[in-house]
């Protein structure tokens, strides 16, 4: 699925991935992605640490990604047939949720 999609990720940046997205590789990105514990074994303590770090920024993205589907719009079918409509709600619906964030952090 991400072949067909074909993302584009900028150059030098950093790529948080789960286990799902196992063998998808992009050029001059670096790839974070948790291990998996060997059948019959146990990680070790790095392991288990770099696990735990990947894990505490990827828990924020998800956070952020149930913020942005507050607004129904985004999780519900979307049925406008317009070119680049879909992309358009995403980016503004995005914007109202960094909005949110913005005045929460200010208002107390």
């Amino acid at each position: 699925m991400c072949d067909e999609e074909q993302i584009v990720v900028p150059a030098g940046s950093d790529l948080y991935q789960d286990t799902g997205f196992q063998g998808y590789q992009v050029p001059e990105v670096t790839i974070h992605q948790p291990k998996k514990k060997p059948r019959g074994g146990e990680l070790t303590t790095a392991e288990k640490i770099q696990n735990s770090l990947i894990s505490s920024v990827r828990v924020v993205i998800e956070h952020i990604i149930a913020g942005v589907k507050r607004c129904r719009i985004v999780k519900d079918v979307f049925r406008n047939t317009k070119d680049d409509y879909d992309d358009q709600v995403m980016e503004l619906v995005c914007g109202l949720h960094n909005f949110r964030s913005d005045h929460r952090a200010i208002c107390y």
